[in-house]
């Protein structure tokens, strides 16, 4: 059985937020929450987050019955491009520079060990 959770528009750019992820591809749960917790990334908290709640949600298929984190693996955890906001700084000369504001779309897929 698996269950997913996804979450939108954080902001955070998309390269940033695959290094953390690909530190936690296929890793068991409860390890999984140990890498996050130890990593100096600002994403790790959204990760660790959202891995709470597809665990949360993976208990909910089965009727409340809880799930330890030790039961659980991560099945699959990709990151998309979310919309990027523009805005303009001021430049020399009456130039002005682009700043790119990028967000991202974060998913992340937990099974069960016994499925």
């Amino acid at each position: 059985m698996e269950a997913r959770a996804i979450k939108k528009y954080i902001r955070s750019s998309p390269r940033k937020m695959r290094l953390v992820v690909d530190l936690i591809r296929g890793k068991n749960a409860a390890e999984a929450f140990d890498i996050l917790k130890f990593s100096t990334h600002f994403a790790a908290k959204n990760v660790s987050d959202l891995l709470k709640s597809a665990i949360s949600n993976l208990s909910n298929y089965e009727d409340g019955k809880a799930f330890d984190p030790e039961d659980c693996y991560i099945k699959e955890c990709y990151v998309n491009q979310g919309p990027t906001m523009k805005r303009i700084s001021p430049a020399p000369m009456g130039r002005a520079y682009r700043i790119r504001k990028r967000s991202n779309h974060l998913t992340i897929v937990v099974a069960t060990k016994f499925n």
